[in-house]
């Protein structure tokens, strides 16, 4: 049994799509614009570092998960090292002083939070009325007893056994009975964004700790799942990073006989008779196969190498009014000390907010890779500051490449002017410094305006689900993170996955995962 498949992008979803299409008969090739796989799992090298922009955590990767078995099948396991968190972030306000450690004692985070509110000061002094702290103790322990209540629950894959187009009423049924755990949290107050559910909240630093827990704009239920799958032991981090864990994919589809080539950039993909029949690159290149699946850039796809002609109106109405999650510059340090006993992220609300362009940034968070012996030589360790920023002003720049790396160099001062703050001589130990800028980000996956994880998980948002096909296309299909709302790895995994399904479901083939 044969058949073709070009996949158009080595990211997580393209790669996964490579694997199952061989593990299903089909010969596969896979272009990809950058040198290397990965997508937004990206990794790069600056003299003894590496230095780690990808996924900051990985959820359901202990066995007996349906996320473990996929990962399984993707050859990620048992061969990827992973560290269990313990503790998800830090979070401290310098003006106060205030800081908590979120972790995964549920109880403690209890305690810590609302033992916080009015910390040391009188509701009298802080110019707080006692019913404000009542209030916000209330809102807090509201917070953690919806977190509370969904250990156990089983959700890192809920929903994505199948796309769409194949499932049927009994499956849907099945799906909400395995979500039911989850399903009750999804509605009323849980269902609105945190910023919204944070804004009952009186004292303005325990607000902006509870904003940000994850993002302000996703629905509190997503946040409450996240700590409980901390405090049930189902956030990991990738002991040797991002490098390891698409590298692990990437030799599972070689070694089943896949063909990848890299620096290849999609210009069109090639239809006749409404059905897709290979890719044409930016060098003139032209593949043909049977079918095409596209783990690129939404709106590159479907309005650039599509030319705008498989649409309908819901189509049309994503990509002109979804939001999309905000870009981030990145910026790492490879320095010459270590930070035992510290969690791998810190969340800094500045005393002294910085200037970038047209934005003032008032918060940032600060990467540790101390938990794996890749990231730096011994005795050292790479340290990242992340913050959002608009796509316009990096772009703007980089027609003025002096003024592009001259912005670069004043932003990495002042983010380690920052840090002094906290850890003080820290300026002396610096290596090396690097900043990937949202301009950074487009180059190398050419993501819509930096974005690197799709459309912004606004709660509206995180209940859509996008078929993987488009209206009048034969042949086609979608995977990545703009047919999965909210992104995330588990989800575009799932997404290639799907590509394939739907592949075998149009050939008559049962469909394998091994």
């Amino acid at each position: 049994m044969s058949g073709s498949v070009i996949v158009i992008g080595a990211g997580l979803a393209g790669l996964s799509a490579g694997v199952y299409s061989r593990l299903n008969g089909y010969d596969s090739l896979i272009v990809e614009h950058h040198s290397q796989p990965g997508g937004v799992a990206a990794w790069w090298t600056r003299k003894d570092y590496l230095f780690d922009g990808g996924i900051h955590f990985l959820m359901g990767h202990r066995p007996g998960q349906p996320t473990y078995e996929l990962y399984e099948e993707l050859g990620i396991f048992p061969g990827v090292r992973v560290v269990d968190m313990h503790a998800y972030a830090e979070y401290v306000d310098e003006a106060s002083g205030r800081s908590v450690v979120v972790g995964s004692d549920i109880e403690r985070l209890a305690d810590d939070l609302t033992g916080s509110l009015g910390a040391g000061v009188s509701p009298a002094a802080s110019g707080r009325s006692r019913a404000g702290v009542h209030g916000d103790r209330a809102v807090v322990a509201r917070l953690v007893e919806e977190a509370r209540s969904l250990r156990g629950v089983g959700f890192a894959a809920a929903g994505m056994e199948r796309p769409p187009e194949l499932s049927r009423f009994y499956h849907t049924a099945r799906d909400l009975w395995d979500m039911r755990g989850l399903l009750r949290h999804m509605h009323g107050s849980m269902g609105r964004p945190v910023a919204e559910f944070a804004a009952g909240i009186e004292d303005p630093w325990v607000r902006w700790v509870v904003r940000n827990l994850f993002m302000p704009d996703v629905p509190v239920w997503f946040v409450t799942m996240l700590l409980a799958m901390l405090a049930d032991g189902q956030l990991g981090l990738l002991k040797d990073g991002c490098r390891s864990f698409v590298g692990a994919i990437e030799r599972r589809y070689l070694d089943l006989g896949g063909e990848v080539v890299y620096g290849a950039t999609g210009e069109e993909i090639l239809v006749e008779h409404d059905r897709a029949v290979g890719v044409r690159l930016t060098d003139g290149t032209e593949h043909r196969a049977d079918a095409v699946i596209s783990a690129a850039d939404g709106r590159s796809t479907i309005f650039d190498m599509l030319r705008g002609r498989y649409v309908n109106d819901g189509i049309v109405r994503r990509y002109r009014d979804w939001r999309l999650f905000e870009p981030y510059v990145m910026v790492s340090f490879g320095v010459r000390r270590t930070f035992p006993g510290e969690p791998p992220l810190s969340a800094y609300r500045l005393e002294h907010p910085l200037s970038v362009g047209d934005r003032t940034v008032e918060g940032i968070m600060m990467r540790r890779f101390d938990y794996g012996d890749v990231f730096a030589p011994s005795g050292r360790a790479v340290i990242q500051v992340e913050f959002e920023s608009d796509f316009e002003h990096w772009a703007r720049l980089r027609r003025d490449r002096a003024a592009y790396k001259a912005e670069k160099q004043r932003v990495s001062e002042a983010v380690l002017d920052r840090l002094e703050r906290h850890y003080p001589g820290l300026g002396a130990l610096v290596d090396v410094v690097d900043v990937a800028t949202p301009y950074t980000t487009w180059r190398y996956t050419r993501n819509e305006r930096g974005a690197f994880e799709g459309w912004m998980p606004v709660p509206e948002v995180m209940t859509r689900t996008l078929e993987r096909t488009l209206p009048g296309l034969d042949g086609f299909f979608m995977a990545g993170q703009w047919v999965m709302p909210g992104g995330g790895v588990p989800p575009v995994l799932f997404s290639g996955r799907h590509a394939v399904q739907l592949m075998c479901s149009r050939d008559g083939r049962t469909f394998r995962r091994s």
